[in-house]
């Protein structure tokens, strides 16, 4: 038998030794805290059945009865609890209060229970086992049952080695327990609960802070372990969310590739990609419009006569007037104005103020501004209303609006003239909510002359889908007016009127959708804006696809 002793820093490690040196079979004698951290007692396999050969050839002793110096009130008891020792043949463990065994008799104890530490491993180990098995097939405890069944007679004798280490295991728990009087008889407590059955593991008793700190650690770990499934989906989203990008990417470079080879097989598609560009209109529109554009045209009696009469055709359908309708004037009702810096919204409101006073007289007519930024800004409709014959009002606030239109209730046109403010300014929201009233109805007026991408953003910024239509300023200043036309048709905005100069109320007009796209088709490039094949390719090499907020405007095309 060879017992190795074994230190480390914690019960993991040294069990960690304690495999190194006997394998996985290992039997462990005890293990208790110590200066080095854990210290663990084990030996290999075999000294096991070399101390169970040794314990079958071991004789029995009979050990005296010590207990004959007490009183005889207590004969009794040590009758009781000799009879264990009589029918095991194994002596007990003196109980603390007694006097001191000569050193023979320790000696003889001492070889008596030998076994006991040696075995109770594997008697608990079976204990539990059996306790386990029972808890699964839905049985009692059969260690408890087995104990209230006991009759008492006496033990017969041992015939294998397995009873044998049983029955010493037992005597040595009796042995372990100190004898103590009887207590008095009570009534059973309430069966409690059923336990999960118990796991086996070693037991190390740590310092009170280290035990918290080590439970502070097991937390902040558990915590982690928590959160690898949040962080798993949302990397798992973001791998998503790259891959959906690079095929959007890849599908957009390969549809540009096969509409440049395309424009090269077809060059009637090419000559109106070519001509759409340098007038003005978005790559993205060109490309959804030549898309649906025939390879010949035949020059029927209900056929475009080339590729440019088609595109008019196609752009005029989709392009929103107001030219069905009556003329604002005639709808009467409350407007307000609402735009850019220096778009021209005083002289619009003139002028549709002068038409509507032509018509209907300037007693149904009321003014209304709001521009109190710019010095002496109000003064110019002022002296418009001077000439119609009309008062002009000032509000500052939402409550003096509201209170001027339950005063101008009773006219059949309101007029608003607001200060004009950049898209990107933030007082634009704060002018959007002032005019937030059910009666009021807000006119974008758009200067015709600016830039595609300004458009654009012009429209977003001021909301031009919550407005009741658009008015096209300044196209008298306007070289193209294609980007103008291309943002109202992919916002579906209605063009309610246009204005080509400064006079009031001459230069207020009302043109169909087929003359402002007419007027746009006859813009001719000139100089260094011009472009030819390569730039073309150039374009649509780089160039974005049609947005989704944009495909549903496209579906007459």
């Amino acid at each position: 038998m060879n017992v190795k002793r074994f230190t480390a820093k914690t019960s993991r490690e040294a069990m960690a030794l304690v495999r190194r040196a006997f394998g996985d079979d290992a039997v462990v004698l005890s293990n208790k805290p110590c200066a080095e951290g854990v210290e663990v007692l084990a030996m290999a396999p075999e000294g096991m059945s070399q101390i169970e050969r040794v314990a079958a050839t071991a004789p029995r002793v009979a050990a005296p009865s010590r207990v004959q110096a007490r009183p005889a009130a207590e004969a009794p008891e040590a009758n009781a609890s000799r009879s264990f020792a009589a029918r095991t043949g194994q002596r007990q463990e003196p109980s603390f209060g007694y006097a001191d065994p000569v050193a023979g008799e320790v000696d003889q104890d001492v070889q008596t229970l030998a076994m006991s530490t040696l075995s109770f491993q594997d008697y608990v180990r079976e204990r539990v086992l059996k306790r386990r098995q029972a808890e699964l097939d839905g049985k009692p405890d059969p260690i408890h049952s087995a104990a209230a069944d006991e009759p008492a007679y006496e033990q017969p004798g041992i015939s294998s080695i397995a009873a044998i280490r049983q029955q010493r295991a037992q005597a040595a728990l009796q042995a372990m327990q100190p004898r103590r009087a009887e207590p008095a008889p009570v009534a059973p407590p309430a069966a409690p609960a059923r336990r999960a059955p118990p796991v086996l593991r070693d037991e190390i008793r740590v310092p009170a802070m280290q035990r918290d700190g080590a439970l502070m650690s097991d937390l902040g770990q558990l915590n982690d372990l928590a959160d690898l499934p949040a962080r798993g989906r949302r990397d798992q989203q973001d791998m998503m969310n790259e891959l959906r990008s690079m095929k959007g990417l890849i599908e957009e470079r390969f549809g540009a590739l096969a509409f440049m080879e395309k424009l090269q097989r077809q060059p009637v598609q090419a000559r109106l990609t070519q001509k759409l560009l340098e007038i003005g209109f978005s790559p993205a529109l060109v490309r959804k419009l030549v898309e649906g554009c025939p390879a010949e045209f035949k020059g029927g009696p209900n056929e475009a006569a080339d590729e440019t009469s088609w595109a008019a055709n196609v752009l005029s359908r989709n392009l929103m007037t107001d030219e069905a309708s009556p003329a604002l004037e005639e709808q009467g009702g409350v407007f307000a104005l609402i735009g850019s810096t220096g778009v021209g919204k005083t002289t619009t409101t003139a002028k549709i103020a002068a038409a509507f006073a032509t018509r209907f007289g300037a007693a149904n007519l009321g003014l209304i501004t709001l521009d109190a930024y710019r010095v002496g800004a109000h003064e110019q409709l002022r002296a418009y209303g001077r000439i119609l014959g009309v008062p002009v009002h000032t509000a500052h606030d939402r409550a003096s609006l509201e209170d001027l239109l339950e005063l101008l209730s009773n006219k059949k046109m309101v007029l608003i003239d607001t200060a004009g403010m950049a898209q990107r300014d933030t007082r634009t929201h704060e002018l959007l909510d002032m005019l937030a009233h059910r009666s009021v109805r807000k006119i974008l007026v758009v200067n015709a002359a600016q830039q595609g991408e300004t458009i654009e953003d012009v429209v977003s910024a001021w909301r031009a889908s919550e407005c009741h239509g658009v008015v096209l300023s300044k196209i008298d200043e306007a070289v193209k007016l294609a980007p103008a036309l291309d943002t109202l048709i992919r916002y579906k905005l209605k063009v309610l009127g246009v204005t080509n100069g400064q006079r009031v109320p001459e230069d207020w007009h009302r043109l169909s959708s087929q003359a402002l796209v007419q007027r746009a088709l006859r813009a001719v490039a000139a100089g260094a804006w011009r472009m030819d094949n390569a730039d073309v390719n150039l374009i649509f090499a780089g160039g974005p696809a049609l947005g989704p907020q944009h495909a549903a405007a496209m579906g007459a095309f």
